[in-house]
């Protein structure tokens, strides 16, 4: 069990106006963020079947929660541990054209995940995916989403602060781009975690590019699944990759915190591509994959933001417990409460 306690912690809202403000949030951030993209609210699912490559394998060693179907001949069922490829399928079925997209909440459950201040076994995030051209697959337009995610973000800040006059605005006017290779370069001698935390101390919001491909040291800046971030086209400053990660520093806990994973995503080629690096390509028979390499899923952009996370960041929450239910070690929520951090 890993936990940081704050020193001389106290927690800025009590907890009937946490709630009330966490709902806030929630509902203002999501209108901001279908204005800036472009995006239609659906409904999605908390489970899919396994076999199917519908459901995300992450970093490819977490394992799905699943559970047998009774009526469908005990065929196993998975929950999901996020909606990426969902999504983009569901981008072709309502026809969705470019430049338009759509967002839902999503609920998973990741039971392999080591708990501390920013990680539960309950995941809640807006996924959202947005249709896009052939001409739209290249870093500056990457970039451009990156910056109007980040403006709904700052919305959001503006109106807690109006909500809530004590807990300002930390946030810098700008979100700053670095590629995990130029990290690297800069900080030879720490690793990738210790990276981002530097350069979120410095910078305060960071986006990090090109997660998923191996650096020139032979590493991985951090885990990507083969088939849904594209993580290895070559880009216009001579480095790979089409995704990254929205970074932001917490000065609660005094570190870097991850709010949002996103990208453009695989071509038919790049798929290909990023599943033989892996040693992959029997996923090709799979449903998804298999749609894919026909041309009946559209290109896209998406992504994941952490509702919890967003919300903690913004009302200067130590533990995420302190903004969503969920369960914990005994000793973690023995720990917490002795330092005002009181756990759901």
């Amino acid at each position: 069990m890993k936990l940081t306690i704050p020193e001389d912690y106290h927690p800025q809202l009590v907890p009937e106006t946490m709630e009330q403000a966490i709902k806030m949030l929630k509902t203002v951030f999501q209108e901001e963020l279908s204005r800036q993209l472009n995006l239609r609210r659906v409904t999605a699912p908390l489970f899919v079947l396994a076999g199917t490559g519908i459901n995300d394998d992450l970093n490819g060693v977490e394992r799905p929660v699943s559970f047998p179907v009774k009526s469908m001949g005990d065929r196993r069922a998975e929950v999901i541990q996020s909606l990426a490829k969902w999504k983009r399928m569901k981008l072709g079925a309502y026809r969705i054209p470019p430049g338009y997209g759509l967002y839902t909440d999503m609920n998973a459950i990741r039971s392999d995940e080591d708990l501390d201040n920013i990680h539960s076994m309950y995941v809640d995030q807006w996924d959202w995916e947005m249709t896009i051209t052939e001409g739209d697959r290249n870093l500056e337009f990457l970039k451009e989403t990156v910056r109007k995610i980040y403006e709904a973000v700052k919305h959001m800040e503006q109106f807690v602060y109006k909500t809530y006059s004590h807990i300002y605005p930390i946030l810098p006017r700008e979100i700053t781009f670095f590629h995990s290779e130029d990290l690297l370069k800069e900080y030879p001698q720490l690793t990738p975690r210790e990276r981002e935390t530097e350069a979120a101390r410095k910078y305060g919001a960071i986006f990090i590019i090109g997660i998923g491909g191996v650096l020139p040291d032979g590493q991985i800046h951090d885990g990507r699944a083969p088939d849904y971030d594209d993580w290895t086209t070559p880009t216009d400053e001579g480095h790979k990759g089409l995704n990254g990660d929205i970074i932001f520093w917490n000065p609660v806990l005094n570190s870097a915190i991850e709010l949002s994973s996103m990208g453009i995503r695989v071509d038919r080629e790049t798929m290909l591509t990023q599943l033989k690096i892996r040693g992959c390509e029997e996923r090709t028979s799979l449903d998804f994959h298999k749609a894919l390499l026909e041309g009946s899923i559209p290109l896209s952009i998406g992504g994941g933001i952490g509702q919890s996370r967003l919300c903690m960041f913004f009302l200067r929450a130590a533990h995420i417990g302190e903004v969503q239910s969920s369960i914990w070690p005994e000793e973690m929520i023995e720990t917490c409460r002795k330092h005002n951090i009181y756990l759901k």
